[in-house]
Order: C-alpha cells, then structure tokens, then sequence
C-alpha cells in the first residue's frame, strides 16, 4: 500500500479522511508507527477509526479505546485555519521528503508560514540554552553564512543557540520546530523571533493546539528536527543535554553530525568533544560544513533518493498466517518476554518463535490496549500504568 501522494499539492485525502488522519493521531496510544500499521492494515484513517474498540478490546483493555470527539478535531482544524496555518500528511507533496525516511515520521505536522521551506536543503543547528557570548556568536554566523548558501536553519526555538540560529537566518529561510502546540510559545521571551519566524520562515509542530511542552515532547521535537535536515551542527553542549540527544538521533537516522571544539575547561564544550572523540565532523564555520555537503561539481551528495510516490515507511505483513498458536497464547508468549527495558523487534521475532503476522497484529492490539508502547529505533517495552508517553 502506498502512503505518499505522487504529483498533488494537497494529496488524495478528502477534507472528512484527512479530519480522520489528525483524529486518529490524536488518539491516546497511538503513536506514528501504531498509525501506519492501522492505516496498512484498513487502508484508510475512517476504517481503522471504527475498528479502535474492538482491537484495543482484545489487547486486553476493559474500557475500548475510543478516538477523540469528531467535534475537537474539527475545533481544533478551523482554529489552526483561523491563525493562518494549515495540516499536511505524508501524503502531501509540502511534506518534507528527508523526514518520511526516519522510522517514525509525523504522519500529521500542523505548520504556519512558508512551506515550501520544507523540501530546500536544510541544515540544524543546536546547543546550549546557557550558551556563552561566543557561542551565540558563532552560531548567528555559521546559520547567516549557510542560509546565503541556499541552506534553510532548523531549530528547536530555544534559548540560547537556537535562538541564536534562528536569529542568523531569519532573513534566508529558517524553520522552528516547536515541542508544544503551534500556538503556544516556550519560551515567553522568544515571542517576537516567534512572530518574525511565522512571517519569514516557519514553524512546525506535530502537537495539538494548545499543548503545552513537557519533558517527553522534546526528544520528539528533536527527532523531526533532525529528520528535516542533512545534518546537525551542535555548537556548546554539555555531555546530559537535550542537544547531544538530537545528535543521537540524527546519527541513526543516517544524518551528517557536525560538532564545534571549545576550551576543555568549559563544560559546555564537553559535549561537542565528546562527539568529535565519537567520530562527529569537526566543522570551525560554514565552509568546513559546506565542504562535506557538496562535491566538486556543486551538487549536493545528500539529495533526497527516496521516490515519495513509492515509499512505504513500514511494511508489516498481516496475511494472518499463523503456526495455529491462540490469539491469548501469542499474547503470552510476547508478554513474558518483555520488560520495562527495550528490546528491538528482531529481539522479539527470534524468542518468542512467532510468525511476523502473529507478532505484528497481537503488538498492534496491545499499544491499543496501553499495554506495551514502542520507542525510537523500532523498539518496544512494557509500559507501565503510570506511563503516558506514546511513540
């Protein structure tokens, strides 16, 4: 099945199934890899909505999952419509086509502003919040001096060296993705740089109107940062940072990792070292950046490969072939081999001797049910009772 539109500026959703696709994300539970498996498994958002009850029932929940109220989902699209923004899908050619490529792509983003930003060469920059006075510096710099090179500047909207970047290429294309809903501003203080970025450039959310930031939402917010661009510079960073975390990201998502050097005295300099010891790109400015991204004919090496029209971020096969094993000792069987602590599909393919139809619709049924949840890097755990966190 195909999940990408091919030559359409708005895809082939009608306006009630792309209502549905943004209910059905919005649904507790269900995060962007549970998504694509409904959507593989019904062939459209209305199907799978109707099938949530049922499902998420055998998984093993006692109340069924129910999908937020159609009038929500409906306030909250004419509210976006109202601030000037708008939804795009994956199915939608304005979907950025470096992000469909990372394992868990948003298959819904709300943006506001200039949207064509998201297909342009793209670059992120990150760091410290408590960055120095150099640091903000050299930031502005490289970001004015990458965007007079055609690259757009992505970043998280923070203080500090985001801001930084922000502020460097306002004026040839930069892209702010926020861990909050669109239209609520963190912080308080970057109002303004919020306001001249929805003007100039754009902002980006996978997160519903009126959604305040927490502590899961950034390494999501970090993880479409990353998945936009070609590949992350991090400039001061200390080794627990929120920017060492998105440099993790990019390298597994198969992104260029830049890293500046400080003073090893500075801990804020800790963590771009590290990443150099780890095998990060040194970059000093721009031209170290730009010498890495094109080769010597002025193409750049990181173009997009991936056919949009054809690409299917999770095939998943349910032929409903089974080796004769019970809906409820398959359960058991995937049950008593996991833990609260992570384990890759592969991992659970091999112990519990399932075939992968078994395997993926009793998973799908259980993150229904709120029972198991996955994470980056096509992972999966227990979830506990207390644990609302949804990838």
């Amino acid at each position: 099945m195909n999940l990408f539109q091919q030559n359409n500026n708005i895809g082939d959703l009608d306006e009630t199934e792309r209502l549905n696709w943004l209910r059905l994300i919005r649904t507790d539970n269900i995060g962007p890899v549970t998504f694509y498996q409904l959507i593989e498994r019904f062939g459209s958002a209305t199907k799978a909505l109707h099938a949530l009850p049922e499902l998420s029932q055998r998984g093993g929940r006692k109340n069924p999952l129910r999908a937020p109220k159609e009038s929500l989902i409906l306030k909250e699209y004419k509210a976006l419509k109202k601030l000037g923004g708008q939804i795009i899908t994956v199915r939608d050619a304005a979907y950025p086509l470096a992000l469909t490529a990372t394992d868990d792509a948003p298959p819904v983003l709300s943006v506001l502003g200039n949207v064509e930003l998201l297909n342009k060469s793209c670059i992120a920059i990150v760091g410290a919040r408590n960055a120095s006075l150099n640091g903000n510096k050299l930031a502005r710099k490289i970001a004015a001096d990458l965007g007079v090179r055609e690259q757009v500047i992505v970043s998280g909207l923070a203080r500090g060296i985001d801001t930084a970047a922000h502020q460097g290429s306002i004026s040839t294309g930069t892209i702010a993705v926020m861990a909050s809903g669109i239209d609520v501003i963190y912080p308080d203080e970057n109002k303004k740089l919020y306001e001249e970025i929805a003007e100039k450039g754009l902002i980006v959310t996978e997160n519903p109107l009126g959604a305040k930031p927490y502590a899961a939402t950034f390494p999501r917010r970090n993880r479409i940062v990353s998945g936009i661009s070609n590949g992350v510079i991090v400039i001061e960073a200390t080794m627990r940072s929120g920017s060492l975390i998105t440099a993790r990201i990019a390298a597994e998502q198969g992104r260029d990792v830049y890293a500046v050097p400080g003073s090893p005295l500075d801990p804020r300099s800790s963590g771009p070292n590290h990443l150099i010891r780890e095998g990060a790109t040194l970059v000093r400015n721009a031209d170290d950046v730009m010498e890495i991204l094109m080769d010597f004919s002025g193409k750049s090496l990181r173009e997009p490969t991936i056919n949009q029209a054809n690409f299917t971020p999770y095939p998943i096969a349910f032929d409903q072939q089974t080796q004769g094993n019970s809906p409820e000792i398959i359960q058991e069987k995937i049950l008593s081999a996991l833990s609260f602590t992570p384990i890759s599909i592969d991992e659970l393919v091999r112990a519990c001797h399932l075939t992968i139809s078994e395997l993926q619709s009793t998973l799908l049924e259980l993150e229904l049910a709120g029972r198991v949840k996955r994470l980056h890097g096509n992972r999966i755990s227990l979830i506990e009772q207390i644990d609302s966190y949804k990838e």
